[in-house]
């Protein structure tokens, strides 16, 4: 877990603050990390970001819950490469126990747009029997609802940090645990941390992104949901994750 002390060199921002932040033609990079490199992203851009803090809490635990089919066609879409792709999920949103099923999209230009309702936290592993929700799939998705089952559970703590020109938000989830449903197997990734920019199409380069470049730190294409299952599940096609499998396990044990 982070160090309270490096979150506070960043001025505090709070959630109602954070929803001026309007990324409408956003794009995404994700970056993986241990936490010697993050304790030392962290000390290079303190001055230039704010912190989202709730009731001065600046970690928020989530906890996930993904959907695919038996033959887990959402993880084969996305291990063979297609651009267009979906994940279907249920997160709960710890710090005010809201929770949402989501419908996560990519399309072929490489952008990302979700949708959610809300639902009952008593429903969380019940989903997929509330009507407002089997409505909810059947006109977000092609995929049949009646193929749907859990595959794959993660709970993460996160830290949300905005530019100070409120035009880009950075994520950074550290505490990353799986469990698999259909394996019964878990897997702790909490020596790693996976943080993801998002910021407007074609934005000029930023604090971190000039931190990032000090460390050299490159983006990397990666999938909590993907990643997980290939950790979790040992009939899982992964040929095309071997790279991203050997870089996890040589960062969790580097000492940089």
């Amino acid at each position: 877990m982070v160090a309270e002390g490096l979150l506070d060199m960043f001025e505090p921002i709070s959630l109602a603050e954070m929803k001026q932040v309007r990324l409408m033609n956003r794009v995404d990079e994700k970056y993986l990390l241990n936490r010697t490199r993050l304790d030392s992203l962290l000390r290079r851009i303190g001055k230039a970001y704010y912190v989202q803090r709730i009731d001065g809490e600046a970690l928020a635990d989530y906890h996930t819950l993904y959907y695919d089919t038996a033959g887990l066609a959402m993880y084969t879409v996305h291990h063979n490469r297609k651009l267009k792709r979906q994940k279907l999920r249920v997160r709960r949103y710890r710090s005010n126990n809201l929770t949402y099923f989501e419908v996560k999209d990519k399309n072929n230009k490489g952008k990302t747009h979700k949708t959610r309702i809300e639902i009952a936290a008593a429903d969380f592993y019940q989903s997929l029997q509330l009507p407002a929700v089997r409505n909810f799939i059947a006109e977000k998705s092609s995929y049949p609802i009646d193929s749907l089952m859990p595959q794959l559970e993660n709970r993460f703590t996160r830290i949300t940090l905005v530019d100070k020109g409120m035009h880009e938000r950075v994520t950074i989830d550290s505490g990353i645990r799986f469990h698999n449903f259909q394996s019964e197997r878990d897997y702790d990734l909490s020596p790693l941390v996976i943080m993801e920019v998002k910021r407007e199409a074609g934005a000029d380069k930023t604090p971190i992104d000039h931190a990032l470049t000090e460390l050299r730190i490159h983006p990397r294409r990666m999938s909590k949901y993907c990643i997980g299952t290939v950790l979790t599940n040992p009939k899982a096609k992964y040929n095309r994750f071997k790279d991203k499998i050997r870089y996890i396990n040589e960062l969790a044990t580097a000492d940089f």
